[in-house]
């Protein structure tokens, strides 16, 4: 059983940036490869970025790639999305969710999520 808290979110203005964690508990954390997910209103929920359990190994959506870094502490059971050069269109709440060891860019085959944080960027 894996469980997961995203912190982090919050109001900034475009071209800024953000630091989005995601803490997660149990000893098959740090052997899980975990995925950050946005949904916007009336949108479905859109793959972001994704880190395998050793973090070296990553992926990324192409509206996010050269902005977005994936990143993970395995020490602190955390994971990062770091966020720059933010537009309003990434406005949405993020999710982080976890799965066995490879990276999967499909919502579906991620067993555990967390409650999602929330990111608004304004014009």
């Amino acid at each position: 059983q894996v469980q997961l808290v995203e912190s982090g979110g919050g109001l900034v203005q475009a071209g800024g940036s953000l630091r989005v964690s995601c803490a997660g508990s149990g000893r098959t954390f740090i052997s899980s490869a975990v995925g950050w997910f946005r949904q916007a209103p009336g949108k479905g929920r859109e793959f972001v970025a994704a880190i395998g359990w050793s973090g070296g190994s990553a992926s990324y959506a192409d509206s996010v790639k050269g902005r977005f870094t994936i990143s993970r502490d395995n020490a602190k059971n955390t994971v990062y999305l770091q966020m720059n050069s933010l537009k309003p269109e990434d406005t949405a709440v993020y999710y982080c969710a976890a799965r066995g060891p490879w990276i999967s860019s499909a919502p579906e085959e991620y067993n555990y999520w967390g409650q999602g944080t929330q990111v608004t960027v304004s014009s």
